[in-house]
């Protein structure tokens, strides 16, 4: 098993990196490609995940790495691995290529099944944070000096905070919000950056009832909760299993403060 300290300290370096990378290509005219409908592509896209799994793969060459932009037979049999890092170069395509800052790299170690490690950098927000199950969140300073994050300490969904996707908002959303009486929807792109405000107790609860993309949309987004004591699972209050062969988020994303998980689940259940 690879030592959790130092695999931090290399994805926060390599997705430091590659969000340099990424908004390089912001910062000029781009081109946008699409691998299927509403699914687009770029050169940040891919020129993040090249380097991104060059620097993981010097680092960890033992450790599959299932990335976005990579071919499926460069991971094929990493559900049989004691280990596996998750990649996705630019969470919120949509939004980069929209030009609304909404956007983040993330990079997720899955180790028996499980998130442990969690690194999610903003580029447009030049911020970093970074999670470790067990042991803690921080969001790792300019300096590299660490400060702690923590999920809400709210216990009542009334007059919760609840993030939803800006650009896939199931139309159960304004139902829950509703029926819970909490303080409203507020609308973000990238799963990741939604993880993140979780995870520092900006908002309280982050809900995808429907399909929320694939497993490295999920992984260092779970990580970063969980580490900042929150829960997350799939809509339906399982947890995610990084060792099936299925990539996909088909059952939908919960992430919470904790305390408001379970009564997230069954409002999902009543309102869906």
């Amino acid at each position: 098993m690879i030592g959790l300290t130092q695999a931090a300290q290399t994805a926060i370096d390599a997705a430091v990196e590659a969000s340099d990378v990424v908004m390089g290509v912001y910062k000029t005219p781009f081109t946008v490609d699409y691998k299927a409908k509403d699914d687009p592509v770029t050169r940040a896209d891919r020129e993040a995940n090249t380097l991104i799994c060059e620097r993981l793969a010097a680092q960890f060459p033992q450790v599959p790495i299932v990335a976005e932009e990579s071919s499926a037979a460069s991971y094929s049999g990493f559900e049989e691995a004691p280990e596996c890092w998750f990649v996705d170069p630019l969470d919120g395509t949509r939004e980069f290529v929209a030009r609304n800052g909404e956007f983040a790299v993330m990079i997720g170690l899955a180790r028996g099944g499980r998130a442990v490690l969690g690194i999610i950098v903003a580029p447009s927000w030049r911020r970093t944070f970074a999670g470790i199950v067990g042991e803690g969140a921080w969001e790792v300073m300019p300096d590299g000096s660490r400060k702690p994050i923590r999920v809400s300490s709210r216990a009542s969904l009334e007059g919760a905070s609840i993030l939803v996707s800006r650009s896939h908002t199931p139309p159960a959303i304004s139902s829950l919000v509703a029926t819970a009486h909490a303080k409203g929807a507020v609308f973000h792109g990238s799963s990741g950056l939604k993880a993140a405000l979780i995870a520092t107790g900006d908002h309280d609860v982050y809900v995808q009832p429907g399909p929320a993309g694939m497993r490295w949309d999920a992984c260092a987004s779970e990580a970063l909760v969980l580490a900042a004591g929150g829960a997350c699972t799939d809509a339906h209050g399982s947890p995610f299993d990084y060792r099936t062969r299925d990539l996909s988020n088909a059952r939908g994303l919960v992430a919470t403060n904790g305390r408001l998980h379970q009564a997230t689940i069954e409002l999902l259940r009543t309102t869906n």
